[in-house]
């Protein structure tokens, strides 16, 4: 962030000036959601998102401009592939402004799902720390045109923001308001865990094979994989082996 400072304080000003919502959680979490609705207004998006990751993969959605966006990055850990999973590999950011022709291609499964649900557009910036990966941005756009500069620039400094948020020294903490631990933002993603422990036990097979069953019931039934995992871990639902 050094190279923009200027832009950073200026985005983070606005972040900061963003009104919170009724329904929005204290903490880190509200201020990332926060962050996702002013990506919104400033960079040609419709819709943005957060994801979280570990050991260079992404291990759930975090928190998104509207339900919608939640909903768009729970799509790429239902089916391993998008934006995101490809960012957070690489450590680049991921350009795609043509999901219906050559994002196909590049995400046979993940590309006609998000273009069901109105994306013609994607991007992806890394929340990175020297070569390790903390998730993504994930900006959504609901037309087909080409990325500026301008964007790219903004959209890493976002992401560079959601970092600080998640690592601590937040410049948008409020005085007496503690920074959110990465377990209470994590939680969802430990729901999945468990329940692919659940599974892989339960039918025998490996931990990788789990997370596909986990992933495969989830697409067929239409649910994100996190709703499906809290539903095995409460006893709700049982995989057929």
């Amino acid at each position: 962030m050094a190279e923009h400072p200027d832009r950073v304080d200026q985005l983070t000003a606005l972040v900061d000036g963003q009104p919170i919502a009724d329904d929005d959680q204290p903490g880190t979490s509200g201020r990332l959601r926060r962050l996702c609705v002013t990506v919104t207004e400033v960079l040609p998006a419709t819709w943005a998102g957060l994801s979280l990751a570990e050991d260079g993969k992404v291990s759930g959605a975090l928190t998104g401009s509207d339900a919608h966006a939640r909903e768009l990055e729970g799509l790429q850990f239902t089916f391993g592939e998008g934006p995101c999973v490809d960012s957070v590999r690489t450590l680049r950011p991921v350009m795609e402004p043509d999901l219906a022709s050559s994002g196909v291609r590049r995400w046979p499964a993940y590309a006609p799902a998000a273009h069901q649900r109105g994306i013609r557009g994607v991007y992806a910036f890394p929340l990175q720390v020297g070569m390790a990966c903390l998730g993504a941005l994930d900006v959504y756009r609901d037309r087909v045109e080409p990325v500026s500069p301008g964007t790219i620039d903004d959209g890493q400094i976002f992401a560079d923001i959601a970092l600080t948020m998640l690592v601590g020294d937040d410049p948008l903490s409020a005085p007496g308001v503690g920074v959110a631990s990465l377990d209470d933002l994590l939680t969802p993603s430990m729901e999945v865990y468990q329940a692919q422990g659940m599974v892989m036990v339960d039918l025998g097979v490996s931990l990788a094979d789990a997370l596909v069953r986990l992933r495969a019931y989830a697409f067929v039934e239409g649910r994100p994989v996190a709703v499906v995992a809290r539903d095995v871990v409460a006893g709700r639902v049982r995989l057929d082996p």
